[in-house]
């Protein structure tokens, strides 16, 4: 993500010359000897430092991407937006949501911008899906149901990294993929009141790497050690609207790629997204219900930000699109002094749904979601 943070940022005056803000790639921060050094040298930052506590001190660092593992972004989200540093923080934001609050509260009482890595929410085709809900083009939405399949750690050789660990980690798939989910349905459908959710662990152990990792890396010869967090998470959710819905996600299911995506349904029709077909959108509606066709819309520009990526309808946007449209609002927040794009606000709510499901999980019972 750090990664895609870098190339966001240099991106940004390509598709959006009308940003007064011009970004500055100034220093990067990694604990692990050279990687720093190597990122500097690669995309050009200024200066490179083993500490990110010396990015907070760095008089000339305005605005700080939180990449880290989860375990690390409550303490540093909190001491970036103390020393007076808008802040771009990945999701979950923490390990619960006290710690997504915590930062919220910091960023709020420092009077900086915190914006927060909820990508999906910003494909054009996603948005325009939410336009064509708040519209009434499908009637009052009755269901949703939400997937997040993918095979990230389907193979038992991977590594027992800090991911599966309850302390550095937090939830499992609950902070990886069913955060994106949660916040795909407060976005599409508004805010979760309650709740019932099971959760699994299907690989139960993992070997303890030997080395330095990145990514999702394979291990072998390692000690074996437990997998402390949810591999699987199903819940059920009920809507202020009255609406229902489903979520599920899991991180180790074998032939699933990046399978996301949601269907809705209201009384007169239904909207379907799928992110591996980013662009494009199924859409039913009309007033004949029964054998009512689905027909295939492919966004162009005026749904979102794409006409900052492509000419015209059906010419594709890709991942990193979603986190230059990501960057380009953080800095538009910055420029202006008012939020564009997911806030920390989105977060906390987000976080108070995983915690939810967690609570659901212990007591086997319908839970409430906190409002605040």
């Amino acid at each position: 993500m750090g990664r895609v943070h870098t190339q966001a940022y240099a991106r940004v005056p390509h598709h959006f010359p009308q940003l007064a803000l011009r970004p500055e790639l100034v220093t990067v921060a990694e604990e692990v000897p050279g990687r720093a050094e190597q990122a500097a040298g690669q995309y050009g930052f200024a200066s490179a430092v083993r500490d990110w506590r010396e990015v907070a001190a760095d008089p000339r660092v305005g605005a700080v991407s939180v990449t880290a593992p989860n375990f690390l972004h409550r303490e540093i989200g909190v001491a970036m937006a103390a020393a007076g540093k808008h802040l771009w923080i990945e999701k979950p934001v923490g390990l619960t949501a006290d710690d997504a609050r915590a930062v919220a509260d910091a960023v709020a009482k420092a009077g900086v911008q915190g914006a927060v890595g909820f990508n999906y929410r910003n494909a054009p085709a996603v948005e325009a899906a939410r336009d064509l809900i708040a519209a009434g083009d499908i009637g009052t939405v009755t269901h949703v149901r939400i997937r997040l399949f993918s095979d990230y750690a389907a193979h038992p050789d991977g590594a027992l990294t800090w991911r599966y660990e309850r302390e550095r980690g937090g939830s499992g798939v609950l902070g990886d993929l069913a955060s994106h989910g949660a916040d795909l349905a407060r976005f599409l459908l508004g805010e979760i009141t309650s709740l019932t959710a099971d959760t699994a662990v299907f690989v139960p152990e993992r070997a303890r790497p030997t080395g330095t990792t990145a990514g999702h890396t394979l291990a072998t010869g390692g000690a074996p050690g437990p997998v402390e967090n949810e591999d699987y998470v199903s819940a059920l959710l009920r809507f202020a609207s009255g609406a229902r819905g489903v979520l599920e996600a899991c991180r180790v299911s074998v032939g699933e790629q990046n399978s996301y995506g949601f269907e809705v349904h209201g009384t007169r029709g239904a909207v379907f997204w799928d992110f591996r077909r980013m662009n494009e959108l199924g859409v039913s509606r009309g007033t004949t219900y029964q054998d009512q066709p689905v027909s295939t819309v492919y966004v162009g520009p005026g749904a979102g930000e794409f006409g900052a990526f492509q000419p015209g309808a059906a010419n594709a946007m890709g991942y990193d699109d979603l986190k230059v449209i990501e960057a380009y609002r953080f800095l538009r927040s910055i420029a202006e002094g008012t939020p564009y794009g997911a806030t920390l606000t989105d977060a906390v709510r987000g976080a108070a749904v995983l915690d939810a499901m967690a609570r659901s999980v212990e007591s086997g019972t319908w839970v409430d979601v906190p409002t605040a």
